[in-house]
């Protein structure tokens, strides 16, 4: 979930929260039976305020494991190319100091 959507998601539910409280409190019922509409409202709001946050983490965390995921892959195939472009170099270095320590022992006879 982008930082804007949660923003939005958040302003609908605070003003539904808002909105149905004060629809509550105009209603025309006792005191006590609009702070318990109040309350369950609230209980409500939280409970699926918590459910969204609890989706929105599992979500991320999802997300997070996938990219993990794929950076581990993609650093294990450089390891293995630089591995095999190292062999490489070796032999080619090798090669050369074979080439030198020939050469050298034409010139020293």
């Amino acid at each position: 979930m982008t930082n804007d959507s949660g923003n939005v998601l958040l302003a609908l539910l605070t003003g539904a929260a808002i909105g149905a409280g004060i629809g509550i409190l105009y209603a025309p019922d006792k005191g006590v039976e609009t702070r318990h509409k109040i309350k369950r409202k609230v209980d409500d709001t939280a409970h699926d305020l918590a459910e969204r946050i609890s989706h929105a983490k599992e979500e991320l965390t999802k997300s997070a494991n996938e990219k993990k995921d794929a950076f581990d892959r993609k650093l294990d195939e450089a390891i293995s190319t630089m591995s095999y472009k190292a062999d490489d170099i070796i032999e080619n270095l090798e090669r050369k100091l074979e080439e030198l320590k020939k050469k050298n022992a034409q010139l020293q006879k």
